[in-house]
C-alpha cells in the first residue's frame, strides 16, 4: 500500500531542522577554529563542540526529509511537470538568493576586513561572476537548495517510475528490508562512501570540488524517497527507533572520547599505524549521522504524527525563513561582535533572538501576503479564495499531501 497522505511528523521534523540551522548559524561567529564571515574576538571551544554535533546530522536530516517531499510532489505529475515545479520552487529562489539575499553577507564580511566602499559599489562586482571568496558571486548557505535541485533533475525519471504502477514489483521487494533491522542496510552505501572518499575530498559546498559530500547528501535524499515509497520501511524505523538511537549515541560517545583524548588520525597521539584503523575512525562520523537521522525519523513518526492548527503556517514560513536567516545573522553579528564587556553567551542569545524576530516579521509582513514575493521565495501561489480557506481550515488538513507543497524543500 502506497503512502498517499502527507505525514505530519515529516513536516514537524523539517521545522525542527530549520530551527536547528538557526541555532547552528547563530553560533558560528563565536565558535573556535571554524572560520566564518563574521567572527567575535573571543571564541568558545565548547560552542564549537555543540556545532560539530549539530553538523553531523542537521543537513542529513534535511536531505532525508527532502527526499520524502520529492515523493509527494511527484504524485500525479509527469517527469516534466515535476521538473517544472522544482524549477519554480528551487531554482527561482536560488537565483533570488544569489543576487539579492547573499550579497549583503559578502559585503558585511568585506567591510569587517577593511573594505570602505558603498554597498552599491560593491554590488556591481557580483556581476563579474567571480566565485567567492575571490569574487562576490556565491550561493553561501543556499548550496542546499542548489544541490537538491540538481538531485531532483537527475533522478526525476527514476522518481516518476518508482511512484508509477510499473514499479509494483520493486516496491514489494522493499518489504524485505522492513523485516527485523534490515532497514538499516540503507545506511551502508553512505557510510562506506564517506569513509573512503572524505579524506581526499573534503566538504566545500561549491559543487565542483565537492565530490564526496555531493554523493553523501544524495544518498540521504534517496533513502528518504525509498522509505516513504514503501510505508513498511517507515514502520520499521518507528519500531526500531531505540536501536538507531543506541547506534547513534554509542558512535558519538566513541568519536568524542577519542577526539578529546587526541586519539584521531593525523594527531600525534594516534597510536595505530594500520590504515584500516583510520578508516574505522572515519566511519564513525557517517554512522553517527545515519543513526541520529533514522532515530529522529522513527521517534518523529511515533510522537509527532499529529496535526496542529499552526502547522500550515509554519510549513509555509520555514522555507523563506531558511533563505533569509543567515543574511540576518551576518548583518546583526557584524554589530554584536563589536560590543564590549558582553559574554559570548549573551551575544549568542541575542543573535538567536533578534534573528528569529527580524526574519519572522520579514516573512509575515513582506513575503507571505504578496504574490510576487511568494513566487520569488518558492512558495505556492495563494489566491483570495485560498486565503479564506487557509484561515478557516481545521488542523486535519495538515495531513493532506497538497498542503505540504507550500514548502519547496
Amino acid at each position: 500500500m502506497e503512502t498517499t497522505q502527507r505525514q505530519t511528523y515529516l513536516d514537524w521534523l523539517r521545522i525542527i531542522s530549520i530551527i536547528g540551522v538557526l541555532f547552528f548559524h547563530s553560533a558560528m561567529p563565536f565558535v573556535a577554529e571554524d572560520g566564518w564571515h563574521i567572527k567575535n574576538d573571543q571564541t568558545s571551544n565548547l560552542m564549537m563542540e555543540s556545532n560539530h554535533f549539530l553538523h553531523l546530522f542537521r543537513m542529513p536530516l534535511l536531505f532525508f526529509i527532502s527526499g520524502t517531499v520529492s515523493y509527494y510532489m511527484m504524485q500525479r505529475r509527469s517527469t516534466l511537470n515535476f521538473i517544472g515545479l522544482r524549477f519554480r520552487r528551487l531554482f527561482i529562489p536560488l537565483l533570488v538568493g544569489m543576487f539579492i539575499i547573499v550579497p549583503p553577507q559578502i559585503y558585511m564580511e568585506r567591510i569587517a576586513h577593511g573594505y570602505q566602499g558603498s554597498y552599491w559599489h560593491f554590488y556591481a562586482s557580483v556581476f563579474n561572476f567571480v566565485p567567492y571568496p575571490k569574487g562576490s558571486f556565491s550561493w553561501h548557505h543556499l548550496w542546499f537548495i542548489a544541490y537538491l535541485f540538481i538531485y531532483d533533475l537527475i533522478f526525476a525519471p527514476a522518481f516518476a517510475w518508482m511512484v508509477s504502477p510499473k514499479s509494483e514489483g520493486f516496491k514489494r521487494s522493499l518489504t524485505f528490508l522492513a523485516r527485523g533491522k534490515w532497514v538499516y542496510v540503507l545506511a551502508l552505501p553512505g557510510i562506506l562512501w564517506f569513509t573512503f572518499t572524505s579524506w581526499d575530498l573534503p566538504e566545500t559546498n561549491d559543487l565542483i570540488h565537492d565530490g564526496s559530500y555531493f554523493i553523501y547528501w544524495l544518498l540521504f535524499v534517496l533513502a528518504g524517497f525509498i522509505c516513504i515509497l514503501q510505508p513498511k520501511l517507515m514502520d520499521s524505523l518507528e519500531r526500531n527507533r531505540h536501536f538507531a538511537l543506541a547506534i547513534g549515541f554509542l558512535s558519538l560517545i566513541t568519536w568524542e572520547v577519542m577526539r578529546w583524548n587526541g586519539i584521531e588520525p593525523e594527531h600525534p597521539g594516534w597510536p595505530f599505524q594500520y590504515i584500516g584503523f583510520s578508516y574505522a575512525f572515519t566511519a564513525l562520523r557517517p554512522t553517527i549521522a545515519w543513526g541520529w537521522v533514522l532515530a529522529l525519523v522513527g521517534y518523529g513518526k511515533c510522537y509527532l504524527n499529529r496535526p496542529h492548527k499552526t502547522l500550515n503556517y509554519l510549513n509555509q514560513a520555514v522555507y523563506p525563513f531558511y533563505i533569509l536567516h543567515q543574511t540576518v545573522i551576518v548583518l546583526i553579528a557584524y554589530y554584536i561582535v563589536q560590543t564590549q564587556n558582553e559574554s559570548i553567551l549573551s551575544k549568542y542569545i541575542y543573535t538567536v533572538g533578534i534573528t528569529f524576530f527580524v526574519t519572522t516579521l520579514t516573512y509575515h509582513l513582506f513575503i507571505k501576503p504578496y504574490a510576487l514575493t511568494r513566487f520569488l521565495f518558492g512558495m505556492k501561489p495563494l489566491g483570495k479564495n485560498q486565503e479564506v480557506r487557509v484561515k478557516n481550515q481545521d488542523s486535519s488538513v495538515a495531513s493532506n499531501p497538497r498542503v505540504g507543497e507550500s514548502l519547496a524543500v
